[in-house]
């Protein structure tokens, strides 16, 4: 039995664990849950279906709405208790805190040498080596899907064996438009993504493909490969979820129907695999999948960020933060489409000109300052129309 920790219950992510867990209740126990106070009533379902001891939401406010839903249920409810529920004593935690809100928590679940569960690759991200270095082997599981794909290929060889890692990227909605095709996009037609179904930022990122330049440097701080060795490649249909390719030639990849509920229990239950965790394919079917490469010119993103991880520091933070900053302007109608990544490639590379914190000088403190930097940088911006 496993006792669990999830920070995020009532996102995609979250609900999906719940529903991983409820289905084995002799093995997965939660322990705690938190929320952002956005769907209240959902997690008093939660909190009534699975008997936690701890509920944290943002407020004040929220939690005395919180508990008049819930009665006299025998649970503590907090404000502002992410980084309390990630230091209860637990066997694994699972972040999926949306953006760069996760970091306390990331760093509060390693301090207490409980199992991270990362599905917050933010958190990663800005953090940098920060995490990695507070995180003792094998603490730190990834959740994205392409990451436990790369966690899974790795196992068939040494580390130096690896030639290099093969990401994936399903292409978003706008796969094969040009630049100019997207000069008009709207917020809804950016939410329609082929594949997954996601909250707006994440499927927004994917849009643009900041989500896998921000899967890129997780990938690089997961597993030690230099970015000169990740390899991005389309594949529309999100099968092959990413690949490990060897010296030797051999490109091992890991394969499965799109279902985030497979790296969600792999992850809730590293290093082993649950049963029926997701559902397999049907092998006497024909099936066909594709693989092409990514039109850079079109989706600059990923090259950003690799700009950026290979900078380090500070760098990853001010990419995400600006992003964040210009997803929620592009939804307001204040910039277009094309003016999410133009705004982001500006704010990094001001800040690599002048405030850069490298590798050697990061703290907290540093990430944070560059992060509400970046973020009034890219309002600035934003507010001034593009």
């Amino acid at each position: 039995m496993r006792d669990v920790v999830i920070l995020g219950s009532t996102g995609s992510i979250g609900t999906q664990a719940l529903e991983v867990i409820a289905a084995r209740p002799d093995r997965f126990r939660v322990v705690a849950l938190t929320a952002g106070g956005g769907n209240l009533a959902l997690l008093a379902e939660q909190v009534r279906a699975f008997a936690p001891r701890f509920v944290a939401v943002p407020t004040q406010d929220a939690a005395a709405r919180l508990r008049g839903l819930l009665g006299d249920a025998d649970v503590e409810i907090a404000a502002d208790g992410n980084e309390t529920a990630a230091r209860m004593a637990a066997d694994v935690v699972l972040n999926a805190i949306t953006g760069a809100a996760g970091l306390p928590a990331t760093l509060a679940t390693l301090a207490q040498g409980t199992t991270l569960a990362l599905a917050n690759k933010e958190s990663l991200v800005i953090g940098g080596r920060l995490v990695t270095d507070a995180a003792a082997p094998g603490q730190l599981v990834a959740v994205d899907s392409e990451h436990s794909a790369f966690a899974q290929a790795l196992r068939a060889g040494r580390g130096d064996e690896v030639r290099r890692l093969i990401l994936t990227a399903s292409g978003g909605p706008f796969r094969g438009r040009s630049r100019a095709d997207l000069a008009a996009v709207t917020p809804e037609q950016a939410m329609a993504h082929p594949t997954w179904n996601m909250g707006r930022v994440i499927t927004i990122n994917s849009a643009t493909l900041v989500n896998k330049g921000l899967e890129l440097i997780e990938a690089a701080l997961l597993y030690g490969v230099d970015y000169d060795d990740i390899t991005v490649v389309v594949h529309p249909t999100s099968d092959v979820h990413s690949m490990v390719e060897y010296v030797d030639g051999a490109t091992i990849a890991q394969a499965s129907p799109p279902d985030m509920k497979l790296p969600i229990a792999l992850g809730l239950a590293w290093p082993d695999r649950v049963p029926d965790a997701a559902a397999t394919y049907d092998w006497s079917a024909p099936r066909a999948w594709s693989f092409e490469p990514l039109d850079d010119a079109t989706f600059p993103a990923v090259e950003l960020a690799r700009r950026a991880g290979r900078a380090g520091g500070t760098a990853p933070a001010v990419y995400n933060a600006a992003n964040e900053v210009c997803v929620d302007a592009f939804c307001a109608g204040r910039i277009g489409f094309l003016d999410i990544v133009d705004t982001v490639d500006a704010v990094v590379g001001e800040h690599l000109a002048d405030g850069h914190v490298g590798d050697d000088g990061l703290s907290v403190d540093a990430v944070l300052a560059a992060d509400a930097w970046a973020r009034a940088r890219a309002g600035a911006i934003c507010g001034a129309g593009s």
